[in-house]
């Protein structure tokens, strides 16, 4: 039992990682908490659903099209709702992630309505269901692996791009000082627009898998998810990457152990446990930095 629990808060653990790193980058660059993130993912889902029954699309056609959809969506939530608050308080901008949340959740009720859907099964790849291989006494499905298998391809390419781009220098730059990074010559705007569309693919990607895997889409979707992950991105440490990847797999263990060993009842109470337990003992998180601002005299 303890092996399979284990298998399935991997699966879930890898879907957290993905929407947490969202939350992360986001934050990094502009400390910004992207409370619409997880309709970003909700979207995802949506799109490639719509793609598969509406225009009968191939699985990963599909999913790589509504990765761009949900990329163009996080840069159009990025110009119009918060490149205006830019230099705002950060309450005005936290509010307007608010709104913003609110709005998609009912845009998404006009457009597919308020019922969960089922995803499209029979599109899927036929191999999904069947076994990829065995652990133990525990079968591991082809789709199972291939959600682990995308997070650590996912977490990789983003490594690649913060670190072996212009791009991703450009971003760590507008992480350290945006004035700074204006003055040589970068455009903060469109780094800053260039991280939302990063963090809405990789939200959508983690949005289809789900769908996917619990055979389930429907317009709130977003907010548990989005909650949990955000716990992930503080366990791990909100602005660091590989501190959001590590703390949503820790998170979808503990979940998915808690679950098994408890009850299916605490499933999402662990996720508000293991945040309130982090901010009183490690508020930092696993990899985040703990900065001191002073104040400036009158």
């Amino acid at each position: 039992m303890f092996l399979e629990l284990l298998i399935n808060g991997i699966t879930l653990g890898g879907i957290y990682a993905l929407i947490a790193v969202g939350y992360t980058m986001v934050y990094g660059v502009i400390q910004l908490i992207n409370f619409a993130h997880g309709e970003i993912y909700m979207l995802g889902a949506f799109f490639a659903l719509t793609f598969i029954s509406a225009f009968n699309m191939p699985f990963f056609v599909a999913f790589a099209l509504s990765m761009g959809c949900a990329a163009i969506c996080g840069m159009l939530l990025d110009v119009v709702a918060y490149r205006p608050l830019r230099n705002s308080p950060r309450l005005a901008a936290l509010i307007t992630a608010i709104g913003m949340s609110i709005f998609l959740q009912n845009l998404a009720m006009i457009i597919w309505g308020s019922r969960p859907m089922p995803f499209p099964q029979e599109h899927l790849p036929a191999y999904f269901n069947q076994t990829a291989f065995v652990v133990g006494e525990t079968p591991i499905s082809w789709l199972q692996a291939y959600i682990f298998i995308c997070t650590i391809v996912f977490m990789a390419g983003l490594n690649l791009i913060i670190h072996k781009t212009k791009v991703g220098k450009a971003m760590r730059a507008v992480a350290q000082n945006k004035t700074m990074a204006a003055l040589v010559g970068i455009n903060v705007n469109q780094v800053i627009t260039v991280t939302f569309a990063l963090a809405g693919a990789l939200g959508a990607a983690a949005g289809i898998l789900v769908g996917a895997y619990y055979n389930s889409v429907y317009p709130l979707m977003g907010y548990i998810a989005g909650v949990k992950a955000f716990a992930a991105a503080v366990l791990g440490g909100i602005g660091s990457v590989p501190g959001a990847m590590l703390g949503g797999f820790i998170l979808g263990i503990a979940e998915a152990l808690g679950a098994g060993y408890l009850s299916s009842l605490y499933r999402d109470g662990i996720s508000y446990a293991v945040m309130i337990a982090v901010i009183i003992f490690i508020p930092a998180g696993l990899f985040g930095k703990i900065i001191r601002e002073t104040k400036k005299s009158m």
